[in-house]
């Protein structure tokens, strides 16, 4: 009798899910979705890692190749994958897929370029970190750098234009390190996160060169109280050059710029831009003392 009513319960329950699936705003249940493997996309950042620090995430054997041999077999490889991926966020035709091995074409053009850019950061990294003993332990270790090479690569993706994927590769980043950029974000070189967990970096930021950010820091947008975006325009801020925002540090909308060589000190909050060569900080707070009562 208990098997009887459970099923009608399971039944029941199971009619209701699948009217669910139907009202959704988007298409929710069946096999005609084209959508990438979140897994595949995770494997694709791991190749990359493998390409662009191959001693220390590289197959030891592999590694024995020459270097062009080396990276040539990789790329073949992140090709194949990738080709793959930007391919399931078309529709199903002969043209898109010849479109996404264009766009993997470009990605692959352009890896030397990423791969300055990143040595860039890793100096960055290890010199404003007086705790960093070497680069080795910061390529190993450092949720900073793992979170601005995870961009890098999106960026690249995003800017041509790539559904999904940039987005699937940052929010990955997000999940692992707490650090959480946009792909969409514009990030000048030689950048710096230090300890990073809470950092927010929006799509239309603008990040100069050599910035420095601390943890809990946002680069975020004012909320647009019920009106609809305007995609055309820039929602967050924009920083300069050698600009150092420290730990807890918000800073919000389109309009704020931050002139170059700014200090933005810690738990400040700012919607409106700040000149050149300027500290901010925020008032000391008064400090009480109450020794403890007999």
């Amino acid at each position: 009798m208990q098997d009887e009513k459970r099923n009608q319960i399971i039944k029941h329950a199971a009619e209701k899910l699948a009217q669910g699936y139907l009202d959704f705003p988007v298409p929710m249940y069946g096999d005609a979705m084209h959508l990438p493997s979140r897994e595949a996309v995770i494997e694709i950042i791991r190749d990359c890692q493998k390409l662009l620090f191959p001693v220390y995430y590289g197959n030891k054997d592999l590694l024995k190749l020459p270097g062009e041999q080396y990276s040539a077999l990789l790329m073949e490889h992140i090709h194949e994958k990738l080709s793959c991926q930007i391919a399931m966020t078309m529709e199903d035709t002969q043209e898109n897929i010849q479109k996404a091995k264009q766009i993997s074409d470009r990605f692959i053009e352009h890896l030397p370029d990423i791969q300055a850019m990143l040595v860039k950061d890793l100096q960055a990294n290890f010199d404003g970190d007086p705790a960093a003993y070497s680069m080795q332990e910061v390529i190993f270790s450092y949720p900073g750098l793992f979170a601005i090479f995870i961009y890098r690569i999106a960026h690249e993706l995003y800017l041509q234009k790539v559904a999904m994927i940039p987005r699937i590769m940052t929010e990955y980043a997000h999940s692992q390190t707490g650090i959480d950029i946009n792909p969409g974000a514009t990030i000048g070189e030689y950048f710096f996160i230090d300890h990073g967990t809470g950092i927010v970096i929006g799509e239309t930021t603008i990040i100069g060169n050599n910035v420095k950010m601390y943890q809990g820091a946002t680069l975020g947008a004012l909320s647009p109280a019920g009106q609809p975006c305007n995609p055309a325009e820039r929602r967050h801020p924009k920083i300069g050059n050698n600009v150092t925002i420290y730990a807890g540090a918000t800073l919000l909308g389109g309009a704020t710029e931050i002139g170059d060589n700014a200090v933005i000190g810690g738990n400040a909050f700012l919607t409106s831009s700040v000149d050149a060569d300027t500290t901010v900080s925020i008032k000391k707070p008064e400090m009480r003392f109450r020794g403890k009562s007999r």
